[in-house]
C-alpha cells in the first residue's frame, strides 16, 4: 500500500485550464499519475490536455470516479474549492496555493468537522509541494526524477528541504515510500502527527524523516506521538537554529512565540522522545542511513 496515493488513484485538477494547473497537470501525467480530468467553472464540457473539463468537483467525481484532487486556485477562492472537494467525496486534496488567509483555513477545518473520521477528506497543505509515491503517482509540483522508490517516508514543512532529503537518500541508494509536504503556513490541513500515523500503519515504510522548522508545537507533538505509538524509527531535522526569537523567518508559521518553539528547544525535546536528530541539512541522508542500520 501507499500513503494517500498509489498507481490506481484517480486525480482531478481544480483550476485545470489555468497556467499553473496546465503546466503541473502535464508534469503529473508525464510522471505516470492517473489524471482523469479537471475543474474550471464555466468551461464544463470542453477538453483540455485531451481530458474532460467539468464545472464542479461533484460533476467530475460523478463522471470519472476521482478520489484525489489538487488545487491551483487563487487564494481568495481556495477555501471554497477545498470545501467543495470535501462535499464531493474527494478523499485526498492537496492545496498547492500560497497565501490562503489564516481565517479561511480556520473556516475549512471547522467545516470539515461535520464529517465522520472514516468519511473525512485528508487535506494536505496549503503552501506545499504536495505528495509523491515514487514509481506510483505524483500529486504535487516536485521534481519527480529525484525520488527513488523505496521504504523511507518523508514529511516536511519545506518543499525544497524535502527535495534535498530525497536527493541525498537517492545518492545513498535509499528510496522513498511516500513524501508528503504539509506546508509552511501557521494553520495547515494535516500535521506531522497526522501523517506519522499513516506511515506507522503503512507496511511499505520502514522509517520516517521529519523535516521541521522553528515556530508552532507540531514537531514536538509529533515526537510525543512517535514515542508513545510508533515502532518505526523517526529521524528529524529542525531548521532555524540561528533564527532570532520573535521574528518571522521564511514561512508564515516560522515564528517563535512560546517555549518549545525554537529550533534548539525542539531538538532537545525530540531527543528526549527518542527521535534521531540530523545536525544540519547536509547529513539528513546519512542520519537516516544510520537509523536504518541500528
Amino acid at each position: 500500500m501507499s500513503v494517500l496515493i498509489d498507481k490506481s488513484t484517480k486525480i482531478i485538477v481544480q483550476g485545470f485550464t489555468g497556467k499553473f494547473g496546465t503546466f503541473h497537470a502535464e508534469e503529473m501525467i508525464k510522471y505516470g499519475s492517473n489524471v482523469v480530468g479537471g475543474v474550471t467553472p464555466g468551461k464544463g464540457g470542453q477538453k483540455h490536455l485531451n481530458l474532460p473539463v467539468f464545472n464542479t468537483v461533484k460533476d467530475a467525481v460523478k463522471n470519472t470516479g476521482a478520489s484525489a484532487s489538487i488545487l491551483f486556485v487563487h487564494p481568495a477562492f481556495a477555501a471554497d474549492s477545498a470545501m467543495e472537494a470535501a462535499d464531493a467525496g474527494i478523499k485526498t486534496c492537496v492545496a498547492i496555493t500560497d497565501g490562503i488567509p489564516s481565517h479561511d483555513m480556520i473556516k475549512i477545518k471547522r467545516y470539515m468537522r461535520r464529517y465522520l473520521r472514516s468519511q473525512k477528506m485528508t487535506l494536505v497543505g496549503p503552501n506545499c509541494a504536495g505528495v509523491i509515491s515514487p514509481g506510483k503517482s505524483m500529486l504535487g509540483i516536485m521534481p519527480g526524477h529525484i525520488y527513488k522508490e523505496g521504504r523511507v517516508g518523508i514529511i516536511g514543512r519545506s518543499g525544497t528541504l524535502g527535495y534535498e532529503a530525497a536527493q541525498q537518500l537517492k545518492n545513498l541508494n535509499i528510496g522513498v515510500s511516500t513524501s508528503v509536504g504539509i506546508g509552511g503556513d501557521p494553520i495547515n490541513g494535516s500535521s506531522f502527527r497526522d501523517i506519522l500515523e499513516k506511515f506507522e500503519e503503512d507496511d511499505e515504510t520502514d522509517a520516517v524523516l521529519m523535516i521541521g522548522e522553528i515556530g508552532g508545537p507540531q514537531e514536538v507533538n509529533a515526537g510525543k506521538f512517535a514515542k508513545e505509538n510508533m515502532k518505526k524509527p523517526v529521524i528529524a531535522y529542525i531548521a532555524g537554529l540561528t533564527a532570532p526569537k520573535g521574528r518571522v523567518m521564511g514561512h508564515a508559521g516560522a515564528i517563535v512565540s512560546a517555549y518549545g518553539e525554537s529550533a534548539t528547544e525542539k531538538v532537545e525535546i525530540l531527543k528526549e522522545y527518542g527521535v534521531s536528530i540530523s545536525k544540519n541539512p547536509s547529513v539528513m541522508g546519512e542520519t537516516v542511513k544510520k537509523a536504518l542500520e541500528k
